[in-house]
């Protein structure tokens, strides 16, 4: 049956290769994919549902793309991911104008709710296993919507770490790790595409290979895919601190295809906050494994996350938190106010913060951590750093936008630099820093 589809992808960088696995799925099926909402039969909005901000997005999106039913040509709304799977028996009640609702571990069937609305069925629910393995020659067929010669590899589903914060565990099953062969296989797809930049994600990469191989096997995972000739950078991100390992240690220090960059979620520096939210981590083992990293490789960018306003923080701790910051001097750093989502331990708590002052706690951090990250910009005028361009700075004919081992996609600061001459997104360039900003850098090419 022939149908033109168009596609909204929500939520973090682990629902985009969900996303672009469903596309590839789609296409197999023969259906034209639109980038034209008014023109698509079928609208499939991939949603996130891992805080409130972010159902909330997905709702108005769904309120959104339900007007092309009356002012497009719309036969069918379907709506998946986290969002599906969280509220699969309250979204047909509470959001009519969808028509299919599929969880998490069902998105691979995604061709076949597609047919059945399209023949005139309504409310197809489709939300039965979320701890559901991938078929790996489906993660083969994405259809890659990244540019810029970059690209997410997936290497494990679902969460074991059942912080008291998340729903991820109740989302996204199980943690499950794909084997070191399948991904090998797809970074290859994804070199042969173009891509020479892999970004591995999973809820939490450190922890990958343990189910399958008893033990953490990222360092050997790392070490397989950079044999790939036509990948340059691997790039790690979601590495919980407790389960960094010596041998991920020194692959990252000696193997040249792994770039000096963590990005490390610690959510809290005190020993009791952490405690309550169900992490493993302490504040003198995330100073030892800060230490050990920096010790190995001096020039590590750290990323990290922090939440402010966890039930019962007081001032003291979080002024603690800031001292920690301050101490340590991340290169990088996002913080959320913490959000209490049904169904976790953390929102039955006593002593929740009103918003204000987790708001308020959140822009003294990111305060805080703008003097930090400019002084550590400010380093970095007169050395030379290689770049992968991304394209050219919206607006201006000739300044590009790049991204060196310190930047990752969306997340970080750019390099931009100028250039009179053609440049193609994904090729790679030297450029000596000449001028620095809070997060961003300004350069010129050398040869």
């Amino acid at each position: 049956m022939s149908a033109k589809i168009s596609f909204v992808s929500l939520g973090c960088d682990k629902n985009l290769i969900d996303s672009e696995i469903m596309l590839g799925l789609i296409d197999e099926e023969g259906y034209t994919i639109t980038n034209d909402d008014s023109e698509a039969d079928i609208i499939i909005i991939n949603s996130c549902g891992f805080i409130m901000e972010a159902n909330q997005e997905a709702i108005d999106k769904v309120l959104e793309m339900a007007d092309y039913k009356i002012n497009g040509r719309c036969k069918g709304l379907i709506v998946t991911g986290c969002m599906a799977q969280r509220y699969a028996d309250e979204i047909f009640e509470a959001l009519p104008e969808t028509d299919a609702v599929v969880g998490t571990g069902d998105f691979e069937k995604i061709g076949d709710v597609i047919k059945r609305l399209l023949q005139g069925e309504k409310n197809v629910k489709l939300v039965t296993d979320k701890n559901h393995l991938l078929d790996e020659n489906n993660s083969f067929k994405r259809i890659v919507t990244t540019t810029g010669g970059f690209s997410y590899l997936k290497i494990a589903e679902g969460c074991d770490n059942h912080c008291t914060y998340c729903t991820i565990p109740s989302l996204r099953g199980k943690y499950r790790s794909r084997t070191i062969e399948s991904l090998v296989k797809e970074a290859k797809i994804l070199a042969d595409k173009g891509v020479r930049e892999l970004i591995l994600i999973a809820q939490d990469t450190s922890l990958y290979g343990k189910d399958i191989y008893g033990e953490g096997s990222l360092h050997k995972l790392l070490r397989a895919l950079s044999e790939i000739e036509d990948i340059k950078w691997l790039r790690i991100l979601y590495c919980y601190p407790e389960n960094i390992t010596d041998e991920l240690i020194y692959e990252m220090a000696h193997n040249k295809k792994v770039l000096h960059y963590l990005d490390m979620p610690i959510q809290h520096s005190e020993d009791r906050i952490l405690k309550l939210m169900g992490r493993r981590s302490t504040k003198e083992g995330l100073r030892s494994i800060i230490a050990k990293l920096r010790e190995k490789m001096p020039d590590i960018c750290l990323r990290t996350t922090l939440i402010t306003g966890f039930p019962t923080e007081t001032e003291e701790e979080f002024r603690a938190v800031c001292d920690f910051i301050d101490e340590i001097g991340f290169d990088r750093l996002g913080v959320f106010a913490y959000s209490a989502e049904d169904g976790t331990a953390a929102a039955a708590m006593e002593g929740q913060i009103p918003e204000e002052i987790k708001a308020e706690r959140k822009d003294q951090i990111l305060r805080l951590q703008q003097g930090i990250s400019a002084c550590i910009c400010e380093k970095y005028v007169g050395s030379t750093l290689e770049v992968i361009v991304e394209g050219r700075l919206e607006g201006e004919d000739n300044i590009y936008c790049s991204r060196s081992y310190r930047d990752c996609y969306e997340i970080d600061g750019f390099v931009f630099f100028e250039s009179n001459e053609e440049l193609v997104a994904g090729d790679f360039y030297n450029i000596k820093i000449t001028e620095a900003g809070d997060h961003d850098l300004i350069g010129e090419r050398t040869e």
